[in-house]
């Protein structure tokens, strides 16, 4: 099979079928083919999109290119939850325990970062000595025992997403709705979950712009589910600013924790118990959605849902004790304030600026290959309707190279709004699909 036919058939709008994109999977997961071949193809289902008979077969390819994981000895529902990305989202590192400490088991296989967004996986490792490298027997292990583990896709299960990811992100061919819901559901899939949930995001911060693109995304992964037979739920919720207050992998961590001992933003919160709550209906846990809700609450306050960290970081070798003292995780050197230059209203943060000014400072990867600097990042001091005067910070920035700084508080000022006070901020759950 010449590869190339593959391409140029995709290209020109031809449907492939089911043995060529086995072919296709297989190979590229082999290193057979190339990634500038890849991603050639890539950028022409980004053109052409997918039939529903194509995306079934690509996510079956993809699924079956590694280990599928049998979770039929853990006892309990097996829920999972993935967001499609965004600025300041690190609701993982709080859903996983939370939902654990609830009863059930979260056997959550995350990604790095694309783009403007953050990933789970690098938040994670900026906690000193936590190994998401776990094998699968662990990784079992963990979700039989505790409840939850928190690993990366490892060389058994989806490889064949663990390469696309990667390369997808610096193909600009992420926003492609086939190629995200695949990525996704084979993955997730891969884990043996029972169900899933999906946070769907929409709006500046997203890549989905429009609520048409979300709601499309969100159907299609639906279909998907559907298709294999696990149920799965989407909350579509608004990406028009940061979500929580901070932008960067370690100050996410501390943010999370705080959230965890029931004093993190309301938005985070908010979000968190809703999506968790999602989790535990679609698992048969509810039956009364109030009380589940306010249960939830309660297992933040009461530091159960904290206990639950502490006992997953110190299970994947990391130091636990940063739940007691956040100052033990690294943080740049260096920080500097952006003040508002004028009195007024916040009228808008364009979200998406605030994440790639949050990547220039090594906070995020231009090429699939940089390092992370896990310290860097962005506190939001106001966020929007927020009434500021002038010479109040509107942003702490963290950095440790001063070579884009001035770059980066241009970027803020830009993406920051001073102005009347927004006539209508959005609710934070726009639609929920099922």
């Amino acid at each position: 099979m010449r590869f190339v036919e593959l391409i140029r058939k995709k290209r020109q709008g031809g449907e492939l079928t089911k043995e060529e994109l086995q072919r296709l999977v297989d190979a590229y997961t082999r290193g057979e083919v190339p990634d500038y071949q890849m991603s050639a193809f890539l950028m022409a289902v980004y053109f052409q999109s997918m039939t529903s008979a194509e995306l079934s077969a690509w996510t079956g390819a993809m699924l079956h290119s590694g280990e599928v994981l049998d979770l039929s000895t853990v006892d309990g529902a097996k829920v999972d939850k993935h967001s499609t990305g965004g600025v300041g989202d690190k609701v993982s590192l709080i859903l996983a325990p939370l939902a654990a400490a609830a009863g059930l088991k979260v056997p959550m296989i995350s990604g790095r970062g694309l783009g403007h967004t953050g990933g789970t996986l690098d938040k994670l490792e900026s906690i000193p000595g936590f190994d998401v490298n776990q094998s699968v027997e662990r990784f079992l292990e963990l979700v039989d025992t505790l409840g939850l583990g928190l690993i990366g896709q490892t060389g058994e299960i989806a490889p064949a997403d663990k390469k696309l990811y990667a390369l997808r992100d610096v193909t600009a061919t992420v926003e492609c709705i086939p190629l995200i819901a695949s990525s996704i559901m084979s993955k997730k899939l891969a884990e043996g979950i029972d169900a899933l949930v999906l946070d769907v995001k929409v709006g500046s911060g997203a890549f989905m712009k429009s609520m048409d693109r979300a709601r499309e995304l969100a159907q299609t992964m639906i279909g998907i589910g559907k298709a294999m037979d696990r149920p799965v739920r989407a909350l579509i919720t608004d990406m028009d600013q940061p979500l929580g207050l901070t932008i960067g992998n370690s100050l996410e961590v501390i943010e999370s924790i705080e959230t965890l001992r029931g004093e993190g933003p309301q938005d985070l919160t908010d979000l968190t118990v809703e999506l968790v709550l999602e989790m535990l209906d679609v698992a048969g846990k509810v039956t009364d959605r109030e009380a589940s809700r306010n249960h939830l609450v309660e297992l933040l306050h009461d530091g159960t849902a904290l206990s639950v960290f502490e006992k997953i970081i110190e299970a994947q070798g990391g130091d636990a004790s940063i739940c007691a003292d956040p100052s033990r995780l690294p943080l740049a050197k260096n920080t500097t304030v952006l003040e508002a230059w004028e009195s007024g209203h916040i009228s808008r943060i364009q979200a998406e600026s605030v994440g790639i000014a949050a990547m220039e400072l090594g906070a995020g990867r231009r090429r699939k290959e940089d390092d992370i600097d896990p310290g860097v990042g962005l506190v939001m001091e106001a966020k929007r309707g927020a009434r500021v005067e002038k010479g109040q910070p509107l942003v702490t920035i963290y950095y440790n190279d001063d070579k884009e700084l001035e770059k980066v508080r241009q970027m803020l000022r830009e993406a920051i709004v001073i102005g009347e006070a927004p006539e209508d901020v959005p609710p934070l759950i726009l639609e929920r699909l099922s």
